[in-house]
């Protein structure tokens, strides 16, 4: 066996113990923050996502999958990943330094009740630990995605999923399955309540329906008035033309 096939398979089998682990112990923490986004974006909350690198694309990725579809036709709902506002990026690292990257985009566009999920491998970086303690400050809900414990950011979020891997890319890798599971839980919830919807609106038509049909039987002359009403209504007005006839 060369050491490139070694390599390869020693990859695969971190990626398979690290989504072994995932199973295992992440499987009610994100299906938890998907019943809570369900609960969140459909009344007008925001997600807003931010990471550095690969991590960003990540972020990216959420948001992608919230603004348009994940598997299943329904609303769109409002999530920002904050590195692709490049203007912004520019001028804020510009006159505010790296560090303060994501936290002052937070503070503009975070609201009580809105999710911040912040993704590092690492969990240390500066960026994105001052963006966790503006969101909290502003009163948002922040999570954060991370590496293997103990680090900064879990200490600064108000909920971490971390990856028991030491490897970069195993991280992000499991990171891209957690999202997918994610945005599963929050189609399957959206689902069900507008199920409930329907049904709730079925119920007050089909109430509406029999209060009228009642009110029809109890009040022969109502119904004569109104039928008299609509069949004049009806009827065709004179022309012009017809007058001068």
């Amino acid at each position: 066996m060369t050491d490139t096939l070694r390599a390869a398979q020693a990859h695969c089998q971190s990626l398979q113990d690290a989504v072994a682990h995932l199973r295992d112990n992440g499987l009610e923490q994100i299906t938890a923050w998907g019943r809570h986004l369900a609960a969140t974006l459909p009344v007008g909350g925001r997600l807003i996502a931010a990471g550095n690198g690969g991590s960003a694309a990540q972020a990216q990725h959420l948001t992608a999958e919230l603004v348009g579809r994940y598997r299943r036709e329904r609303p769109a709902y409002s999530a920002i990943a904050l590195h692709t506002d490049t203007s912004s990026l520019t001028a804020i690292g510009n006159d505010y330094g790296f560090e303060e990257l994501y936290a002052r985009q937070v503070a503009a566009h975070g609201r009580p009740g809105d999710v911040l999920v912040l993704m590092s491998t690492s969990g240390r970086s500066p960026n994105l630990l001052a963006a966790a303690d503006t969101g909290r400050a502003a009163g948002l809900r922040v999570w954060a995605m991370t590496g293997p414990r103990p680090n900064p950011l879990t200490l600064r979020a108000h909920d971490t999923l971390s990856i028991a891997s030491g490897t970069t890319a195993t991280v992000q890798e499991a990171h891209l399955v957690a999202l997918h599971l994610l945005c599963e839980t929050f189609d399957h919830e959206t689902l069900d309540h507008e199920h409930e919807t329907l049904d709730h609106e079925t119920l007050d038509h089909e109430s509406l329906d029999h209060e009228s049909l009642a009110t029809d039987i109890a009040d022969p002359v109502t119904t004569r008035r109104y039928d008299l009403t609509r069949a004049e209504s009806l009827a065709p007005r004179p022309s012009r033309a017809t007058d001068r006839r």
